[in-house]
Parts: C-alpha cells; structure tokens; sequence
C-alpha cells in the first residue's frame, strides 16, 4: 500500500498513540470515529473485498446507533426546520436593515457590529466617548487580522468591512437606522437610559433590541415608547464564532417586530430560535444549571478535578469551573443580587441554589473573582497553562461518594430538565428549538441530539425513573412536576 500498511514501522508508531488520541477528543462518545480509526487499519491488513466488508458492518452498526439517530435528529430535521422558518410568524415580508445601531462598543457591541458588516450590513457603533468607540473598531480589526495573515481575507475587503462601521459618541447618528441594538452592561438602569436616548432616533416602524442574557425583555420594554417593536436580541461572546440567536417575545411584541428579527438573524448567516420571555429566557437559565452543578458539587466535597473531568467526559466542551472563571464568578454575584433583589422587589421568597453560597464565599471572602481579575477556580500564570487553584482543597470532604458516571449524569440531567420545564412553562415552544438552542448556545453535547433528544434516547420513562432518583438523594433541582412530566408525554407520545 502506498506509504505502507500497519505493520510498517513509521505507521506502527502512529497506531500506538492513535487510540489515546482519539479517546482524549472523543471521551468514546463519538462511535463513528472509532470505527473509522478501527476499519482504516483493520482494512489495510487484508485483501480490497473483505475490507469493504468490513467498512460496510462497521458502517452499519454505526448508521443504526442511538448516537446517529440523535444527531441526524438535531443536525439534518431540527436544523432544517428552523432554517426553513418553522418558528417564523407567518404572513409577514422578508425583511432586512438597511442600516443598523449598536450600543455600546465593548466586546459583545463590537463583536455585534463585525456581524454586520461582515454581511455587508453598514452599522454605527456607538459609546459614550469616540475613543471607546474607535476602540470597538479597533476590535472588529483585531478579528479580522488572523483572515488578512492567512490568505482568508485580502486587505482591501478589511478596510471595505471596517469602512461599514461608524464610530461616534453621538446619538444623533443613529437617526435612520432601521435597528437599533443596545449592547450595554447588564443593568435595568443603564439599559432604560440608552433606550429612551436612542429609541426616537429609528427609522419609522424600525425595531429596538436588546442583547441581554439574563434581564426580562418585558421589563425593559418599559422604557420604550413603542415595546410593540421591542424585542430580546441575545448574542453569544464570542459573536463572530458563535451561531446561536435567541429572539426573545417580550409580553407587548407583536409578530411583525418577531418576524423581522428572525429574517435578520438569517442575514446575518446565524441560526436563530425564539423564546418568550422569562428571568434567563432558555439559554442562560439552562447555562446556569451547569455551572452550578459543578459549585454544588464542589460544595459538596467533591474534588474539583474530579468535576471538571466528569462535565468533559460527559461531552461538555469544558468543565463549570472553568466556564464560571471566563465568564466571572463577580458577574454570577450580581446576577444573584438582582435577582435576590427582584424577588423581595415581587413580594416573593428567594431560595438559593445548591452552589451559590460556595460561589459568594469564592468572591467575598476568598477574593477570587475570576480570569479577569487574576483568578477564581484557576491560576493563571503567566506564558503558562491555566491550572486549577490549590486553594479548592479547603473545600474537600474525606469519604464523599463520588461516582464517575453518576457525576455524569447529573449534568446531562439538570440541564435536560431545566430544559423540560421551559417547554413546560411556554417559555420554549418547540423540541427543535430546545435542542438547537442546548447545542449551539451552551454546548451541550452533540451526541445527545441536544437537551431534549437526550430525553427521548434515554426513554421517557426510564428518563422519568432516574430523574426521581436524583431529586431523592440531590433535592428539589432535580423533582419534575405534574406539569413538566405531562409537557414530555405530549412532546414523546
């Protein structure tokens, strides 16, 4: 064979690591890849017709696994149905921004304006000084340098693609825009603010978003003058590598302003879902299932190595920890603030989540606050690895049950029935949407077909079962309701 068979010396060095290789990308959830790696070196010891007989078997096996049905679930029926609009009001025209406004020139402004002129939609980018403003274009630069350095992107189409983006300090150059998206800090006040000096400078019938993760959109649609046209916008950081855009209904959004959000959703070459609204709306509230599991179980006394091992091994693309660092544990302290806050503000009792009390002792007593103030569950030394911090020991209980798998799938599980009771409480209104959403938005993993499908390849009723075995022994996280349990019959059966 050319460049020689398996046992040729070169190709037999290859062959011993290949194995561990694939094991550390795949954790062995991924059985195509196994039976490629298998049928490549099984067919090369023996003659042309029974090495296709052997990739014919092993094609087979894999073509009627659960795994293949999960993913031709996910990535061919699910995916095309929303590319096809499944979830679009009906009755509307196509429709895109001729010109569009972004709020706030940080990294999710930026990132949000990159999107745009990569599409050959114009955008002015807008902060409170030119100098911010020129930094958020100086971003869009830094994304674009890498396409220039590899031959992706000549210097030409990047001065065309900046040449889009208008940096100003002023709102009276937003007057015309047909959207306007306030990108800023995740803050009730700040957000009215924006909305109230910006909103009168839309083109007549334009629509104002808002990109927040966590905020109700129907609160903030309170600022606006027209919440009709007021819609939830959430990105995902970062922008220009992540597809996923959740378009979240606030109470007062008609299907019109629904409708031309998901048309430019698909202009943008982003794949878009649409949920109604709530505290964290789909995504975030899943995402945050995760990452604090793994405080939970930190909390606990598990070994934090041993949990962010069991979230990978389980499929996640990195462990809650880490996640939690990149995006702040600072951040996750405010987000538990306001919330606290917003329920006092209701009238309504405020029960923390298993985990929250070790996240608010990391920040308040041990001043780790996350990567971007030095550390959090990870050192960050500098021109080294991350690594995590060894000060997690103190939090180590001696002879705390730790099963690898059962680990496991506590994350599958508090992630799927988070997820349950969204489509429970109409929060979402589609399994295709569910799985798209936990895909492509939080990372759960591609083997299960996404939060959903993971529900129906494990089969509801023993689904069911072990959900009630895991609210007995971990508390009410993991109790699915009459509601929720009735909500999977009909989407199942």
């Amino acid at each position: 064979m050319p460049g020689g068979t398996p046992a040729s010396p070169k190709i037999a060095m290859g062959l011993t690591v290949a194995p561990a290789m694939l094991a550390a990308k795949t954790h062995g959830l991924y059985p195509a890849a196994q039976a490629i790696l298998e049928t490549m070196v099984e067919g090369a010891m023996v003659d042309y017709d029974t090495a296709t007989r052997i990739e014919s078997r092993k094609l087979a096996k894999v073509m009627v696994g659960q795994n293949a049905k999960n993913m031709i679930t996910a990535f061919f029926f699910n995916l095309n149905a929303i590319k096809s609009g499944k979830s679009r009001p009906a009755g509307f025209a196509p429709w895109k921004p001729q010109r569009v406004g972004v709020l706030g020139a940080g990294m999710m402004g930026a990132g949000i304006a990159h999107a745009n002129a990569s599409r050959g939609i114009p955008c002015v980018l807008k902060d409170v000084s030119l100098d911010k403003a020129q930094a958020g274009v100086e971003a869009i630069r830094r994304i674009t340098s890498p396409l220039v350095a590899k031959g992706r992107m000549d210097e030409v189409k990047q001065a065309r693609l900046l040449g889009l983006v208008t940096p100003t300090a002023d709102a009276a150059e937003l007057r015309g825009c047909d959207l306007i998206i306030e990108a800023v800090f995740e803050q009730r006040a700040l957000k009215a603010q924006v909305t109230r000096e910006a909103e009168p400078m839309l083109a007549e019938g334009g629509v104002f978003a808002s990109n927040t993760s966590t905020l109700p959109i129907s609160g903030l649609a309170e600022a606006s003058a027209a919440p009709q046209r007021f819609v939830g916008l959430h990105f995902f950081s970062p922008v220009h590598k992540m597809k996923l855009v959740e378009i979240i209904r606030g109470k007062a959004t008609d299907d019109e302003t629904i409708a031309r959000a998901y048309d430019y959703v698909l202009a943008l070459g982003k794949t878009p879902i649409v949920v109604n609204d709530s505290r964290g709306f789909f995504t975030s509230r899943v995402f945050g299932t995760f990452v604090m599991e793994g405080a939970a179980m930190l909390e606990e006394g598990i070994p934090a190595p041993l949990v962010e091992h069991a979230a990978e091994s389980a499929g996640m693309p990195v462990g809650p920890l880490a996640v939690i660092d990149e995006t702040s544990l600072s951040l996750s302290v405010h987000v538990m603030e306001q919330t606290r806050a917003d329920f006092a503000a209701e009238g309504r009792r405020y029960v923390p989540a298993a985990g929250e009390a070790l996240v608010l002792r990391m920040v308040k007593e041990l001043g780790r606050s996350g990567r971007a103030a030095g550390g959090g569950f990870y050192d960050y030394p500098a021109g080294k690895p991350k690594r995590l911090w060894p000060g997690l020991a103190q939090f180590e209980k001696p002879g705390v049950e730790s099963d690898f798998e059962a680990l496991k799938q506590r994350f599958l599980y508090r992630q799927s029935i988070e997820t349950a009771r969204c489509l429970a409480e109409g929060v979402l209104t589609s399994v295709h949407e569910a799985n798209i959403g936990s895909i492509f938005g939080i990372g759960f993993p591609a083997w299960t077909g996404g939060a959903l499908q993971f529900v129906a390849s494990e089969g509801l009723e023993a689904y069911l079962h072990r959900a009630d075995a895991l609210a007995a022994q971990y508390g009410e996280r993991f109790a699915l309701s009459g509601a929720v349990r009735d909500a999977l019959r009909r989407a199942f059966t």
